[in-house]
């Protein structure tokens, strides 16, 4: 049997966002949910989900909003304004063969945020990692925070390829939620069938929520959030899981 974690990302991100995070939760498969602990709405989705038994990991963000740190301390992660540094910007930079984050300076912050996260949330993390941008200093930063309070790291690559836990193997099915003809069912489907195998679990890493001004205005990923929410509440969805023996499991199972 294959066992799979279906997560979603970004609760905060937006009340949109966080309301088709919920719905996924109440109605679909979602059994852990990663907090963007610098978010203004982060409570909100907290509240949201508070009756529900998740596994909640804290979903380092660097590429939007304000953060948590002192900004004198991390100017590397900010631009003018004082807000992180976009997802657009680390893009660009690593494709210059560019690194602009200071590590010590990410170190600073990721540790600010798990504070935060902790005020939020009222626990440690049950799994611990971060909002994708292209940085390996970054990644070395939050290497540097997980052995310091040794907190359940999630490695990632969306290559299909096997990764960590909590140093135990993994594998990250594909993500393809960029592309415009993004088909959320046939996706999941694909993981399942030519990535996970029986000898380790799987991650199926997801963005469900629906959309509101801001995650128009912030977002490169909108209308494809919406398909993700619809097809983790289509009961054969679970149904074509459970036919291929597939055990949905949480972080908190292989901890």
């Amino acid at each position: 049997m294959k066992k799979l974690i279906i997560r979603a990302d970004d609760v905060g991100y937006s009340e949109a966002v966080n309301y088709g995070i919920c719905k996924a939760v109440k109605d679909g498969m979602i059994r852990s949910v990663g907090v963007m602990p610098n978010m203004p709405f982060a409570r909100h989705g907290l509240d949201l989900l508070k009756d529900f038994d998740l596994a909640v990991g804290q979903h380092t963000n660097v590429c939007l909003g304000m953060p948590c740190a002192d900004p004198k301390k991390i100017p590397s992660l900010l631009d003018e304004n004082g807000e992180f540094k976009s997802s657009k910007q680390y893009r660009a930079a690593f494709q210059n063969g560019e690194d602009f984050v200071d590590v010590e300076e990410a170190v600073i912050e990721i540790e600010a945020q798990y504070r935060k996260f902790r005020e939020l949330t009222g626990q440690e993390p049950d799994y611990f990692e971060a909002h994708a941008v292209a940085s390996m200093n970054l990644f070395k930063a939050l290497e540097i925070v997980a052995d310091k309070y040794s907190l359940p790291l999630q490695k990632l690559r969306f290559d299909g390829g096997e990764t960590t836990f909590n140093s135990k193997p993994v594998r990250i099915l594909p993500m393809k939620s960029g592309s415009p003809d993004y088909d959320a069912y046939e996706c999941l489907k694909e993981g399942v069938l030519n990535v996970a195998k029986e000898d380790m679990p799987s991650v199926a890493v997801l963005h469900p929520g629906y959309l509101d001004d801001f995650i128009l205005n912030h977002s490169s990923l909108t209308v494809n959030r919406t398909k993700e929410v619809v097809m983790l509440c289509d009961p054969a969805m679970k149904t074509w899981l459970d036919e291929h023996d597939v055990e949905q499991i949480d972080y908190r199972d292989i901890r």
